[in-house]
C-alpha cells in the first residue's frame, strides 16, 4: 500500500522581526549578532502581529491541506508545551471544529521537541498502515509553535531564534504529490538537560549532533534504495547555515541541494522547516517528478527524524488512479 503526502500548506502571521532585534533584547553581544547575521545567515523571523493567534494559524494551514476533505486523525506536532496561553485544555476541541472534524481524534505530540512534526509524518505512515485500516483513511498532520511567546525559548544561545509559522499536510493512501519511501529516526539520552546543559555539554551536543544527522539521513536514504550523495533535494531544519556546510561536508551532499532559499527572511521555525522547505521547493518550480528529498528535523535533547520523499508527476498519477 502505498502512502504519500498532499501539498504542504503553510501560513505565516502579519509581520516579521528582525533577528538582531530579538538578539538585543536576549541580552546578546555585538559579536553573537554578527555571528548570526553574518555566519549562521538568519536575518528576519516571522511574528505575530497584535490580535493575531497561533491558533488560526494552525487552523487555516489545516482547512489548506484538507482541501474540502476530511480525516479521522489529527495529529499535532509542537516543541513548546505550552504554545500559546490561549490554547488550554479545550484547544483540541475547539480546533477540531474549526477543521470541521468534530468526530476525529486528536492528538499532540511533544518531548521530541523540533523533530516533532516529521514524527507526527512517520506516526500518521504507520496508523494507515496498521491491520484493518480503511483505505480512504486520511491523517492530517500540523506543526507550529508561537516563539514570540517567550524571547527566552525563541533564542538558542549560539545556535537559531526560532518563529511563529504553522504548516499542514495530509497523509493518505493512494494519489499524492509525495510518495513516502522510507524514513529514519535517532536519539542520544545523554542530552536530557536541554537548555540546561553546560557549555561542555553543548559542546558535545553540536558535534553529536552533527554526526547523527548524517547518520539518520544516511540510513533513511539506503531504506529508500539511494546512496545519500544521490537525494536529490534535502529539506533541511532551518537552525542556521553553518551546521548545513558541515552536514554537506560530512555527507557528501553538495551545498546546492541542500534548500536553504528560506533561511534568511523566514529561518527556523521549530518543527515545520522541512515542510516549509519542500512546499517553497515545489511553489518555485524547482522539484521534479521522481526526484527524491530528504526532509529533515533536529530536535534538542537530541532527536532527529527523516524522511525520504518522491515527488509525483501529478499528470500521471491521476492516469494511475484512473487505470491507465
Amino acid at each position: 500500500m502505498t502512502i504519500g503526502l498532499s501539498r504542504v500548506a503553510v501560513r505565516l502571521p502579519g509581520r516579521s522581526e528582525p533577528v538582531d532585534d530579538i538578539l538585543a533584547r536576549a541580552g546578546c553581544g555585538t559579536l553573537e549578532r554578527r555571528m548570526f547575521a553574518k555566519v549562521y545567515g538568519l536575518r528576519a523571523s516571522p511574528t505575530l502581529a497584535p490580535g493575531e493567534r497561533m491558533e488560526d494559524l494552525l487552523a487555516e494551514a489545516g482547512l489548506a491541506a484538507l482541501d474540502g476533505g476530511t480525516a479521522s486523525l489529527v495529529l499535532y506536532g509542537h516543541t513548546l508545551l505550552m504554545a500559546e496561553g490561549d490554547l488550554g485544555d479545550d484547544f483540541p476541541g475547539r480546533l477540531r471544529a474549526r477543521l470541521g472534524l468534530g468526530g476525529g481524534r486528536f492528538y499532540g505530540m511533544s518531548h521530541v521537541n523540533c523533530a516533532s512534526v516529521l514524527r507526527c509524518v512517520e506516526y500518521a505512515r504507520r496508523y494507515l498502515r496498521r491491520p484493518g485500516a480503511g483505505r480512504d483513511e486520511r491523517v492530517l498532520v500540523l506543526g507550529g509553535d508561537q516563539g514570540s511567546v517567550n524571547d527566552g525559548a525563541r533564542y538558542i544561545p549560539g545556535t537559531t531564534v526560532s518563529g511563529d509559522a504553522a504548516v499542514g499536510v495530509v497523509v493518505h493512501t493512494g494519489r499524492a504529490r509525495y510518495r513516502y519511501v522510507a524514513g529514519a529516526g535517532a536519539r542520544d539520552a545523554r542530552f536530557h538537560r536541554n537548555m540546561r546543559m553546560t557549555a561542555d555539554e553543548v559542546a558535545l551536543f553540536n558535534r553529536v549532533c552533527s554526526e547523527q544527522v548524517v547518520d539518520t539521513v544516511r540510513r533513511a536514504a539506503e531504506a529508500a534504495g539511494t546512496p545519500v550523495d544521490r537525494i536529490d533535494w534535502v529539506m533541511p531544519h532551518l537552525s542556521n547555515r553553518m551546521f548545513w556546510r558541515t552536514f554537506s561536508a560530512q555527507s557528501g551532499v553538495p551545498r546546492e541541494r541542500i534548500c536553504l532559499d528560506l533561511m534568511a527572511e523566514r529561518g527556523h521555525n521549530f518543527g515545520g522547516d522541512a515542510l516549509m522547505a519542500l512546499e517553497h521547493a515545489d511553489r518555485t518550480g524547482l522539484l521534479r517528478p521522481g526526484q527524491r528529498c530528504a526532509l529533515v528535523a533536529i530536535g534538542q535533547g537530541a532527536y532527529t527524524q527523516a524522511a525520504i520523499v518522491e515527488v509525483v508527476d501529478d499528470g500521471a498519477d491521476e492516469e494511475e488512479e484512473r487505470g491507465g
